[in-house]
């Protein structure tokens, strides 16, 4: 599959769109953190509906019914969410109006109100993605061990395992929302709805000192020279290798059935 024209660089025109768009950003979140560096994702809802307007108005009605309708969206969020989360925890600024459990249960309450949104525009057919194991990441696994090294503790004899109370949150998410699209499917019958995630890997590839975490990936230069043999590119984010790896899975079920109820290749065969 070609690389999908970002929304940015479609300059109104229909050709792109009916191409396909990439509505995402190099940081998105669900809920609204009220910063620059974030995009969220109700912000990406109101580029989608811009682009179903677009539609609307340079084809007929039913044509543009039906190729909204035809069309695949894909969400991917909640990384960010849980990272920004991690990020005021480790300052001691974070707000405690809710603990991490109910926050994993208002991210995944957030993402039915989108796919439910999207459902409004006509939108049928919609992939929804868990997130994976944050605690398993470089950047968390360096702070856990700052925070619990002793001082004659030598760096390669220290066995570090992942940050398991981060990983039930994220795997508390995946739980809600794969729950809750499962209800969906009740409720939106003429939806098709399809769930994927990884339940499960240390080092960074790309950055410096300890898991490759202390400093993160300013240059491909900093690159390890095996990245296939790494789960994670940088502080938090996985290589092209698991990326691809979870593509495969996603589209065939090989080698990992991770997408419910079915793999993307089946889902590309179900009309609507």
């Amino acid at each position: 599959m070609q690389n999908i024209l970002p929304f940015y660089s479609q300059n109104g025109s229909i050709n792109g769109i009916q191409r396909g768009l990439n509505f995402g950003s190099a940081h998105a979140t669900i809920m609204n953190h009220g910063s620059q560096s974030y995009q969220s994702v109700n912000q990406q809802l109101r580029q989608v509906f811009d682009s179903l307007q677009l539609l609307q108005l340079q084809l007929s009605e039913d044509r543009a019914l039906s190729f909204i309708k035809s069309s695949i969206f894909y969400l991917s969020f909640g990384k960010d969410d849980f990272i920004e989360l991690l990020l005021q925890n480790a300052l001691g600024t974070a707000k405690q109006n809710s603990t991490d459990k109910e926050f994993a249960h208002i991210l995944a309450d957030q993402m039915i109100h989108v796919i439910r949104n999207l459902y409004a525009m006509n939108v049928k057919r919609i992939i929804c993605m868990g997130i994976l194991p944050l605690g398993c990441t470089p950047r968390v696994l360096l702070n856990q061990y700052n925070s619990t090294a002793q001082p004659h503790d030598d760096d390669d004899d220290v066995a570090r395992g992942c940050v398991e109370e981060i990983n039930v949150h994220v795997l508390e998410y995946n739980r809600e929302l794969r729950e809750q699209i499962s209800e969906l499917h009740v409720e939106l019958t003429d939806a098709q709805l399809l769930f994927c995630d990884a339940k499960d890997v240390k080092s960074a590839c790309c950055g410096l000192g300890m898991y490759g975490a202390e400093v993160g990936c300013l240059s491909k230069d900093m690159a390890c020279d095996k990245e296939a043999s790494h789960v994670w590119w940088d502080l938090y984010n996985p290589t092209k290798a698991v990326n691809s790896l979870l593509a495969d899975s996603a589209w065939s079920s090989n080698p990992l059935p991770i997408c419910r109820p079915m793999n993307i290749q089946e889902f590309f065969t179900v009309s609507v």
